[in-house]
């Protein structure tokens, strides 16, 4: 599976008609759906009344096509024009009771509101509507249709950041490949600066053997080689990683933290140095400012 953002967009209309088959008896309804990043998968519905059975089937069906983001479905039941509507008494009748009970008791000359009563959720049943079940598969049918194609724009500009985050990383391994090539210049060149520091230091009484001894403990606790290693290693992981496509998001982003890390700890090895460590110390910085960009890629990939 490709590589996937978690940003899109869709929107999916369908009918549903009734028995009759006539089309001017048609419901229809539309479901539109909504994605943006998140660290899982967030999920929420706004849908009509009395639709908790769909609701529960709707998620166990975005559960199995997305993995994270979140995500906002909205669905609208559109009635058709020929649809007959029936007053439900029981409810309007308890309305216009309590209604009227409450004025009388506060001594208020009013009497309820027929358009507030009709807008009532139940207030009116419409006796032309197709049949749950059948309705309920219909919007399950949209919504498949709908779920591919948010995973069709996802995959599309999740292409994009896909190739942002190679020509990145291609950066960071150039960048590492470079400091690589100096190392040794910058370790004899700080290998000579302790040396003369501790003779100063320790003044010409000093054993020559035992300077150097010193010398080259510290120059090896300031070796980059290690950084430079777990560096390459975490590049070709990163790279491995986009190749899998999936959901790869955290993976990616964890890594690019132990990048950063390992840069950090590069710079803070050569600073205070001259020369060829100069060059270390722009590049690190490249490096740095690579894998920042690419953190803020990762941030939508599913």
């Amino acid at each position: 599976m490709p590589i996937r953002s978690m940003t899109g967009f869709a929107q999916v209309k369908g009918q549903f008609g009734a028995e009759n088959g006539a089309s001017s008896a048609e419901s229809g309804f539309t479901l539109s759906l909504k994605s943006v990043n998140h660290r899982f998968l967030d999920l929420h519905f706004r849908l009509p009344s009395n639709a908790d059975g769909l609701e529960m089937k709707l998620r166990r069906l975005f559960k199995e096509k997305l993995a994270r983001g979140h995500v906002e479905l909205a669905l609208s039941h559109n009635r058709g024009s020929n649809t007959n509507f029936a007053l439900n008494r029981e409810l309007t009748g308890g309305y216009v009771k309590a209604f009227r009970a409450a004025a009388a008791e506060f001594g208020l000359a009013s009497e309820p509101d027929l358009n507030a009563i009709l807008r009532l959720p139940g207030a009116l049943d419409g006796s032309a509507e197709p049949a749950d079940d059948a309705l309920e598969g219909a919007i399950l049918t949209g919504a498949e249709e709908a779920l591919s194609r948010l995973n069709q724009m996802r995959e599309e500009e999740g292409g994009g950041i896909e190739r942002e985050l190679r020509a990145l990383m291609k950066h960071i391994a150039e960048s590492r490949e470079s400091v690589s090539k100096l190392r040794q210049s910058v370790q004899k060149a700080y290998a000579e600066k302790l040396k003369t520091r501790m003779q100063e230091l320790v003044g010409t009484q000093a054993d020559p053997e035992r300077v150097l001894q010193e010398v080259a403990l510290l120059v090896d606790r300031s070796d980059i080689q290690e950084e430079l290693v777990r560096l390459e290693n975490h590049v070709q992981h990163f790279s491995g990683l986009l190749d899998q496509g999936g959901e790869v998001g955290k993976k990616l982003d964890f890594l690019l933290q132990e990048m950063n890390r390992e840069a950090n700890t590069l710079l803070s090895k050569t600073s205070g140095l001259a020369g060829d460590a100069l060059k270390i110390t722009e590049m690190g910085l490249a490096m740095k400012s690579d894998i920042e960009k690419a953190r803020e890629q990762v941030q939508n990939v599913e």
